[in-house]
């Protein structure tokens, strides 16, 4: 009887000790799966829209201000200032400028800038950026087009909208966002932006957004100003030029409004910067000035 008990102890025992053995490589087989998973994930994470390439569109015909890329600024031409300004940004891997125009490939190669020739027909900077990147023999994740008329563009900025692109994987466009002067209000060559709680574009506009019944500027109200700089998601740039164009696109002549029609994501940055474009010849005086008062070469 006792030697049955200790036959049924030993035979319950290794049951109960192969039972755990199972559990325990159960529970080890799904950490490892697990860990593994994780360590993929992050692997994804960190490699997420790494590579980047910044461009500069440039072209010489232009109805307010033409052979703008060309007009010298304190002694240099306004596309090798954004170049040098832009070359000092971190995060991009390559920087070029596309142009359809010879004599600004010219003035570039001439600064010790890569240049690619792109089209007369592009209708505007993302079209020449998108045809541009085509061209390049490297593939980038993330295409920044960066202002030609931007000479004293931060390089913290470019870094700033790159890095909140790969933060937003439901974005495909992310730009940047400053405080809008009173005195620029009204001005239809400074574009406003309105945004969501979540940093995402709702609306771009030439006129005063928003706009109360008053009619006058809100001195209590935080007025945002586009700088014009934004960076797309490669895939996202060779759909762009395929999508039509869009009815309040073309009212307000501004790009960014296609992709918010067509139901895409784009991700806003606030930054504290004076916005200091060209956009006409009397621009150039008041930039030199400016450049003159922060001793800046």
């Amino acid at each position: 009887m006792s030697m049955c008990s200790s036959s049924s102890s030993s035979s319950s025992s290794s049951s109960s000790t192969a039972k755990a053995w199972i559990v325990h490589s159960i529970l080890a087989g799904t950490a490892l799966a697990v860990a593994i998973g994780a360590r993929a994930y992050l692997g994804r994470a960190r490699k997420f829209r790494t590579r980047v390439v910044g461009i500069i569109p440039a072209r010489y015909a232009s109805s307010r201000f033409e052979g703008k890329p060309l007009v010298h600024i304190l002694g240099k031409p306004m596309i090798q200032r954004t170049w040098e300004r832009s070359k000092l940004a971190s995060t991009l891997d390559h920087l070029v400028v596309a142009t359809d125009d010879e004599k600004i490939a010219e003035c570039c190669r001439g600064f010790g800038a890569d240049v690619i020739m792109t089209s007369e027909s592009c209708q505007n900077g993302t079209e020449r950026c998108y045809e541009a990147l085509e061209k390049l023999e490297k593939k980038y994740d993330i295409v920044v087009n960066i202002q030609g008329d931007e000479p004293l563009i931060e390089p913290e900025i470019i870094d700033g909208i790159v890095k909140a692109l790969q933060a937003a994987p439901d974005a495909v466009f992310s730009t940047a966002v400053t405080s809008l002067k009173p005195e620029d209000a009204f001005d239809p060559n400074r574009v406003k932006c309105v945004v969501d709680n979540r940093g995402y574009a709702i609306y771009f506009s030439r006129g005063l957004i928003p706009f109360n019944k008053s009619a006058k500027v809100n001195p209590r109200f935080p007025y945002l100003l586009h700088l014009g700089i934004q960076s797309y998601d490669t895939k996202f740039l060779k759909i762009y030029p395929k999508l039509q164009p869009t009815p309040l696109q073309l009212e307000e002549d501004l790009e960014q409004l296609k992709v918010l029609e067509n139901g895409y994501k784009m991700k806003v940055i606030k930054v504290e910067h004076e916005a200091h474009g060209v956009d006409t010849p009397e621009d150039v005086e008041k930039i030199e000035s400016l450049m003159r008062e922060r001793n800046l070469s």
